[in-house]
């Protein structure tokens, strides 16, 4: 059972929980039993916090005593000398490991060493997801589960699998270089992208938003954005999280109902987020040289085009319609291909976009994505064609499984009447 910290001492062990396991993890080589000793050194915390009071630095304390249970138990393991040989200086010779790392490019290394190892693509995405939020997100099984909407058994059951697979694929506990590390980074990048998405515009449930959800996407990548300051498309993930995010106010209104991106009231646009990513743009443009920008960092200049039009008449459609062309020659996707037919019906009308979304009526990916017809119906009423529009917003409704969205869908549908 997990241990349910007061809220300071809950504050200070999701704040440093994943260094402490990325640590331990270098340790056993094996983020399962890393977890579980960091929950051993919680559960210390609460039995000698509240009588001896707060050490000065609850992170260094938290990591002395998980790794000293780690030392122990490696001392007690039949096989010893074998991970001995394995983990090498990493392990102390000494009865207790020194209070604290030696010093912070080691628990920077070992922070990213674990974002690869829980982000592996031996993983289903869905066990990605579930052991990134466990292990780099602090959050504990249930508040997991309350944000995707799925029962505690199955968040537990995915997290467990995936802590088994790591075990029994003999997946390193590493950073991966070479033609492998490209691949790698991105399953990392897609997770935080997927638990972003699932915040900020929620595929279920009552809820259009889930903010706590955009906030752990928004941490983990700007953690990562300092890990790998030499990755441009890390940089292109981090300015793309930070320009959606700073619309968050302004997308639902009082109700918690969706706000449409041309009714939204721009002054609640947070301009700090808009400046941050603004400047993590920058840096990947930079890192990427004369190269071509990446999937990410072309998806960021889309945002940028939105964030920084003072009124949505001011939107740069033509650019937005430019950067999804090269978008979708970057990364193929339907999707892409219809967020496209959006920007085009914005730069050259609605007959223009109208004919492109129809050459995607009989894509299998989309069959059940009702953001086709709901697109397909916007493009009808702007051509006074209300009753095929109506018929539109009426299947999209059907196939939405928001709640919020599915109403703002029939309401539309309604209005076409």
């Amino acid at each position: 059972m997990e241990p349910q910290p007061t809220e300071a001492l809950e504050t200070v062990f999701r704040l440093e929980s994943p260094r402490v396991i990325a640590g331990v993890a270098r340790l056993v080589r094996d983020v399962g039993l890393a977890e579980e000793l960091t929950q051993d050194a919680l559960v210390a915390a609460l039995e000698q916090w509240p009588r001896d009071g707060v050490p000065d630095n609850p992170g260094a304390w938290l990591m002395a005593t998980a790794r000293r249970r780690a030392v122990d138990l490696i001392r007690r393991r039949e096989n010893y000398a074998r991970k001995l040989a394995e983990i090498g200086r990493d392990l102390p010779t000494e009865a207790a490991p020194p209070e604290e790392p030696a010093g912070v490019d080691d628990i920077d290394d070992d922070l990213l060493r674990l974002v690869f190892t829980a982000c592996h693509p031996v993983l289903s995405a869905e066990a990605r997801i579930a052991l990134t939020l466990r292990l780099l997100g602090g959050l504990t099984t249930p508040e997991i589960a309350r944000a995707f909407l799925v029962p505690e058994p199955t968040v537990a059951q995915r997290i467990v699998r995936a802590k088994r697979t790591l075990a029994t694929k003999n997946v390193a506990f590493e950073v991966p270089y070479g033609p492998d590390r490209a691949a790698r980074l991105g399953s990392v990048l897609e997770v935080i992208y997927l638990i972003f998405n699932e915040g900020y515009a929620a595929t279920a449930g009552d809820d259009w938003l889930r903010p706590a959800l955009c906030e752990d996407a928004l941490r983990l990548a700007r953690v990562l954005s300092a890990l790998m300051p030499k990755e441009p498309e890390v940089h292109g993930l981090t300015a793309l999280l930070e320009l959606q995010a700073s619309r968050t106010a302004a997308r639902t209104g009082p109700d918690g109902a969706p706000v449409l991106l041309k009714d939204q009231n721009r002054s609640r646009w947070n301009r700090m987020l808009i400046a941050r990513g603004i400047t993590a743009l920058g840096r990947a443009h930079a890192g990427s040289g004369s190269g071509a920008p990446g999937p990410y960092a072309l998806q960021a200049a889309i945002a940028a085009c939105h964030a920084t039009a003072y009124t949505y008449e001011q939107t740069d459609w033509p650019r937005i319609a430019t950067l999804y062309g090269l978008l979708a020659a970057r990364a193929p996707s339907p999707v892409v291909e219809l967020n496209r037919a959006v920007a085009v019906s914005m730069a050259e009308g609605p007959a223009r976009a109208l004919a492109l979304v129809d050459t995607l009526a009989a894509e299998p990916a989309l069959s059940d994505y009702h953001l086709l017809p709901s697109v397909r119906g916007d493009l009808l009423l702007r051509l006074g064609r209300t009753a095929q529009a109506r018929t539109e917003f009426e299947r999209a409704a059907a196939l939405a499984r928001n709640e919020r969205e599915r109403e703002l869908l029939a309401r539309r549908a309604r209005e076409c009447g």
